[in-house]
């Protein structure tokens, strides 16, 4: 089974619909999935519980106990365990981490994102985790021209030294609609959304392949 952790510790940065996407990506694939919900809210525990069809299982519980819910989904012959974590929360983040095969942090291109991004790529840093950033809720490119703001966000992540997902989350109302139900944007008719999150499913999906040879030839 793989462990994924999808981290932010600045509040706001769409975690929470990362996690879910992802999750619910793998399910579409028949893949078996849990998804840990260690945020208080529990709202990606919410959010699936809204879910009309089958989808990933999902257990509210904390960062002490996450190792506990890493058995409980061995057990259950899952594939792959989604780890939601909780904005602000460090000693959290680092519970997600230690089980983690990859992390997947979070972050919007706005300059307080950025800043908040440093903690958290200090914290996987200095844990040696393979690691990604996905930029969430990026303005729409117009006519393949990125704006003004993600440009510069893309030269403060480049500056950080952040490994980015090459697929961006753009900020399209269709990602909350379609959580609101508890499906994925690729259950939507948006195709330019469902483009995206199977782009992102895919990249991170061989991440972990490749982190798992790397683990294997070692």
């Amino acid at each position: 089974m793989r462990t994924l952790a999808v981290i932010s510790l600045k509040g706001g940065s769409g975690k929470t619909t990362v996690a879910t996407h992802l999750a619910l990506a793998a399910h579409r694939r028949g893949q078996a999935v849990m998804l840990a919900d260690v945020d208080p809210q529990c709202s990606a525990r919410d959010i699936l519980a809204a879910r009309a069809e089958p989808g990933p299982d999902v257990i509210a519980t904390a960062g002490p106990r996450l190792l506990a819910a890493q058995f409980a989904a061995v057990g259950l012959k899952k594939d792959l365990l989604v780890i939601d974590t909780a904005a602000g929360a460090v000693e959290d983040a680092g519970e997600a981490l230690a089980l983690a095969d990859l992390a997947v942090m979070v972050a919007r291109p706005t300059l307080l994102d950025m800043a908040g991004l440093v903690r958290t790529l200090s914290l996987v840093r200095r844990l040696d985790k393979p690691h990604m950033v996905v930029i969430n809720q990026a303005p729409i490119a117009r006519e393949g021209v990125e704006p003004p703001v993600v440009k510069r966000a893309l030269r403060g992540f480049d500056y950080m030294r952040a490994p980015l997902a090459p697929t961006m989350l753009r900020g399209r109302a269709i990602y909350q609609t379609a959580l609101e139900t508890g499906r994925s944007v690729e259950e939507t008719p948006d195709k330019a959304a469902a483009r995206e999150a199977a782009a992102l499913w895919d990249f991170v999906e061989a991440e972990m392949a490749a982190v798992k040879e790397a683990a294997q030839v070692g």
